[in-house]
C-alpha cells in the first residue's frame, strides 16, 4: 500500500446528481475541475491501480439541503465489494437528533470506521451541546469523527454562498468537541484553512485531534502547516485528497516535490493513518 487517501467522494450519479444536486457546478468552479461521473467498480479500479487505499465518505445533510443523502449502506456496499482498496465512514444528520445517534449505532453495525460531518452545510455548530450525544455515541463505540473545517468550495462563489455559513466549520467550535470528548478521535479537514493557525494551536494542545490535507494542492498548503507537519504535529497528519475535485495522484507527484524528510512522509502517508484505523 502507497499511502491511505481520507478523503474520498464517491463520483457517482447518486452523489453528484442526487446528493450534491445544485451544488456540484459551484464546486466544479471553485477547483477548477469538471467531474466525471463514475461506478463504484470504476474508482476501485482507479485506487487500487494507484495502490491507494480508499477513505469512502457517506453524507447526511437532508433536514438543512432538502436533498437525499448517500447512505451508508451504499458506502459500506462499496466497501464490502472492494475490501482490498476502500474502508469508509458513514454521516449522520445532527439535526434529526436521536435518529443521528441511532444512526451512529447502525454505521458501527455496518462495519465502518467513522462519521463524517460536516457544520456548514448541515447547519449546525459542533461546540452546541444539543448535538454532543451524536459525539458521546461515536466515543462509546470507538468511532472515529471527520469533520470539514474551514472555507468550503460548495457554494463558493455564488450569492450568499448558496446559504452556506462558514462560521460552523471554524476549528475552534472543535477544541471544546476534543475537550469534552477526550477518548473521542477527531479529524479536522483541509486543515482549516484559512484559520489554519486555530487549528494547529488546537493540535497541539490536543492529541485527539488530527489533521487531513485534503482540499489544496501540495504546493498550496501553507509554510506555518507545512513546519508543523515536518515538526511537533508529524504525528497527528494525515493524507487526503479530496477526490474527484483533486486527483490523488497529483497531490503524490506535488508532495514528492516538497522536500519533506523521509520519516515525516511514511507517516502523513501510511503510519498515521493505519494507526488511527486500526489497520497495523
Amino acid at each position: 500500500m502507497r499511502a491511505i487517501d481520507f478523503h474520498v467522494h464517491l463520483p457517482t450519479p447518486e452523489w453528484l446528481d442526487v446528493t450534491m444536486k445544485g451544488y456540484t457546478e459551484a464546486a466544479e468552479k471553485y477547483f477548477r475541475s469538471p467531474v466525471a461521473r463514475k461506478t463504484v467498480d470504476e474508482v476501485a479500479e482507479e485506487y487500487r491501480r494507484l495502490d491507494l487505499l480508499a477513505l469512502l465518505l457517506a453524507w447526511d445533510a437532508e433536514t438543512a439541503t432538502h436533498r437525499p443523502r448517500l447512505s451508508n449502506e451504499f458506502v459500506a456496499d462499496a466497501v464490502r465489494a472492494h475490501p482490498d482498496t476502500f474502508v469508509g465512514f458513514g454521516s449522520v444528520d445532527p439535526l434529526k437528533g436521536e435518529e443521528a445517534v441511532r444512526g451512529v449505532e447502525k454505521i458501527k453495525e455496518l462495519g465502518l470506521k467513522g462519521v463524517k460531518l460536516h457544520p456548514s452545510i448541515q447547519k449546525f455548530a459542533p461546540d452546541d451541546e444539543r448535538y454532543w450525544p451524536v459525539f458521546a455515541r461515536c466515543q462509546d463505540l470507538g468511532l472515529i469523527t471527520l469533520f470539514h473545517t474551514g472555507t468550503s468550495g460548495i457554494g463558493a462563489g455564488m450569492p450568499g454562498g448558496q446559504g452556506i455559513r462558514l462560521d460552523y466549520c471554524r476549528p475552534i467550535r472543535l477544541d471544546t468537541v476534543a475537550a469534552e470528548f477526550p477518548e473521542l478521535q477527531l479529524i479536522a479537514a483541509h486543515f482549516g484553512a484559512p484559520w489554519h493557525e486555530e487549528l494547529l494551536a488546537i493540535a497541539v494542545h490536543k492529541t485527539n485531534v488530527h489533521i487531513d490535507i485534503s482540499g489544496y494542492a501540495p504546493h498550496n498548503i501553507p509554510e506555518s502547516v507545512q513546519r508543523a507537519l515536518k515538526g511537533r504535529l508529524q504525528d497527528q497528519f494525515l493524507f487526503g485528497s479530496d477526490y474527484p475535485f483533486i486527483q490523488p495522484e497529483r497531490c503524490l507527484e506535488e508532495l514528492a516535490g516538497l522536500g519533506f524528510p523521509d520519516q515525516v512522509m511514511e507517516k502523513l502517508l501510511l503510519g498515521n493513518g493505519k494507526r488511527l484505523l486500526g489497520l497495523e
